[in-house]
């Protein structure tokens, strides 16, 4: 009864951890650019009552190995990275990635970090920032008299001041490019860092090597699927109760077992 109670409970550990980051899923629905988390399960190891091959009778035919697994863990969350929908905006600062690719975002202590989330504004210094204030590399600067900002699709950051009939080139930003997306890690803000699992950043001017094309005034929205999430919801919730019932049994059959030793 020790080993059921024990499996039960690691299948309640792992609805719950289930439930957690479908939580999280939903939660984010509405945040831009946000990308949606599985959570990834294995079984335990099993315990061989017996081995295969052994013989309850005498004869040539094998006997089947028996075995008993011990439950599930939770051993990873895989991010989904595909492309959420992108919807226009009326801010020309606004930015959304078409294809693959993140933005680079220098944080405070100079390190590097990575979004897809576009929705930049402009700090007192004219610098074209995230909302939490961190530099969008390599730091391009908006002058006081412009008043026009144009984007193009590959990067380049042009502005009309006031009286000037041709644009200035103030800018040209890169995009960042992973062979492995999924195994960055999420700080929180919208931002991501290297791993040893999503490999080193690859650079990469908009549009060019499988990059994807920046649209001004747009912004891409999460990917998460409400309906994917309440389902998934009501699985877990499913899970959870039966492992509870697995529990309750356990329990029910251990008391039944001590009164018959008692009795």
């Amino acid at each position: 009864m020790d080993k059921t109670l024990h499996t039960a409970a690691t299948g309640l550990s792992a609805q719950q951890r289930y439930v957690e980051i479908i939580a999280n899923n939903l939660a984010n629905a509405n945040t831009t650019s946000f990308k949606k988390i599985r959570p990834e399960f294995q079984d335990l190891l099993y315990e061989n009552l017996k081995p295969a091959g052994n013989t309850r009778f005498f004869g040539n035919e094998p006997g089947s190995e028996v075995q008993i697994g011990s439950g599930t863990e939770l051993v990873g969350t895989a991010r989904h990275f595909h492309q959420g929908d992108v919807e226009g905006t009326n801010n020309p600062f606004d930015m959304a990635i078409n294809g693959e690719g993140f933005f680079i975002i220098r944080r405070p202590d100079n390190s590097f970090a990575y979004t897809r989330d576009g929705s930049f504004q402009i700090d007192r210094n004219g610098q074209l920032v995230t909302n939490q204030g961190y530099v969008l590399e390599p730091g391009i600067t908006i002058p006081d008299d412009a008043v026009q900002v144009d984007i193009s699709r590959d990067g380049v950051v042009s502005v009309y001041t006031e009286g000037s009939t041709d644009p200035d080139i103030v800018g040209q930003f890169e995009l960042a490019r992973f062979i492995n997306p999924a195994g960055l890690r999420a700080l929180g803000e919208n931002l991501y860092v290297e791993t040893a699992a999503s490999g080193q950043a690859q650079f990469e001017q908009p549009g060019l090597n499988n990059t994807g094309m920046v649209l001004q005034a747009h912004l891409e929205n999460s990917n998460v699927d409400l309906v994917e999430e309440m389902v998934g919801m009501i699985m877990a919730q499913r899970a959870f109760e039966l492992n509870s019932k697995s529990v309750k049994t356990a329990e029910e059959m251990l008391q039944t077992a001590t009164n018959l030793k008692r009795g």
